[in-house]
């Protein structure tokens, strides 16, 4: 005997089978936050077999910060990106308050250890953590609330306000001091400025005046600072004096990436290479070097192209989203790490200073991949629920036609 089925009325839609999950957070599984996502997986799967060359510890320890950075990308899908945007500014002040006890006069070294001359980490015992990693998210949904609300972009108070707000978190990063981190906000920044509607000629006023600015900046830069600058100067001009001395890691990394060639080299000569050549940070932030070697040319592509589809996969969110604040975190986070990476790669290249700025999701780094992944889920909750509206839109629109 066969059960007969009731078929739906006319001119009513069946419900779609959403998974429960996708009910229950009011998302959808097809957007453009796979994008991000799925660069950044693959990202990390290579920096974990990265650092496993020279330093397998190492890669077990960041093999155990990448799941627990999957573990808090996923708890960022969860809240309402609504709900996000109403923290933000207090979640800022927060990370402000890290940064102040940093530099503070008085804090002892069991809490603040200095490591190289930097006062960069908070001892929590069995792990550290670098409250300028998550500062920098947090400042981004700082910004995002704050110029989704601005009405007066268009004038020059406009722009200063959001300048004033970013010279907080870098003026304190600069006391570290931290100069690779500090250079991020401002490219961000502007980023954002023109993905809210700023007037071109404004920023280009502000990029000027950066430009101009940045030279006069030379006498206050640490020691160590000016001697990188000096090295990369000299190498460009053909003058091998800081081959031996300041400018060994930038000599050391060119020499690395070339004998990677085309097709890299296997890993226990690509481990060998990097040691022999006594690479310093080579799990940190000259990553890049080691991938280069042990996979050459083709290897160094590669994460050349992951990274650019990570930060162009960000910008789509930025220019699909209905929501200012969703547009606003979409550029925010495309333009830091789309910039973060091309200063990294072209350090080690010889193409810029060494600052020490780590490659995203590559580097070694318990605080640095745990805030990048977080800004990652947030990527995917905003465009997960905006398709979800985009299709219930449609879905709405189709069946007001149908009556």
């Amino acid at each position: 005997m066969t059960t007969l089925q009731r078929a739906p009325a006319r001119g009513v839609r069946a419900a779609p089978n959403r998974p429960v999950i996708s009910k229950l957070l009011g998302i959808s599984w097809v957007n453009a936050g796979w994008i991000p996502v799925l660069s950044a997986l693959a990202l990390t799967l290579i920096g974990i077999f990265a650092i496993s060359t020279t330093q397998p510890s190492l890669a077990a320890r960041q093999t155990a910060y990448a799941a627990v950075g999957l573990v808090m990308a996923a708890m960022m899908v969860v809240p309402l990106p609504a709900l996000i945007e109403r923290w933000s500014v207090r979640v800022f002040v927060a990370t402000l308050a890290l940064l102040v006890l940093l530099v503070a006069p008085g804090v002892p070294d069991a809490i603040v250890r200095p490591r190289n001359g930097s006062r960069c980490w908070i001892d929590l015992g069995p792990i550290d953590m670098q409250p300028a990693e998550f500062a920098k998210v947090a400042w981004i949904l700082a910004s995002a609330w704050w110029l989704a609300r601005a009405a007066d972009l268009k004038s020059r108070l406009g722009i200063t306000l959001p300048l004033v707000l970013t010279a907080v978190p870098v003026v304190l990063i600069l006391m570290q001091p931290d100069l690779g981190t500090a250079l991020l906000f401002f490219p961000t920044l502007l980023a954002m400025l023109l993905a809210q509607g700023a007037r071109r000629k404004h920023l280009v006023i502000v990029v000027v005046t950066a430009a101009l600015l940045a030279p006069a900046s030379y006498p206050f830069l640490k020691p160590h600072q000016r001697a990188r600058i000096d090295s990369l100067v000299a190498q460009i001009v053909g003058d091998e004096r800081y081959t031996r001395t300041i400018g060994f890691q930038g000599d050391r990394a060119r020499t690395l990436i070339g004998a990677g060639g085309v097709f890299g080299n296997a890993e226990e000569r690509a481990g060998a290479l990097v040691k022999f050549n006594a690479l310093p940070e080579e799990h940190n932030d000259m990553i890049f070097v080691v991938a280069a070697c042990r996979w050459g040319l083709l290897g160094g592509l590669t994460i050349i192209g992951l990274e650019a589809a990570l930060a162009v996969g960000a910008f789509w969110i930025a220019v699909s989203t209905r929501l200012p604040f969703g547009r606003l975190v979409g550029a925010g986070v495309g333009a830091m790490m789309g910039f973060q990476a091309f200063v990294n790669i072209g350090m080690t290249m010889g193409l810029m200073p060494i600052t020490g700025l780590t490659l995203p999701f590559v580097s070694s780094g318990g605080s640095s991949i745990v805030a990048s992944w977080m800004a990652i889920g947030l990527l995917f909750s905003i465009s997960a629920r905006d398709a979800r509206a985009g299709s219930m839109m449609g879905g709405s629109a189709r069946r007001g036609g149908d009556a």
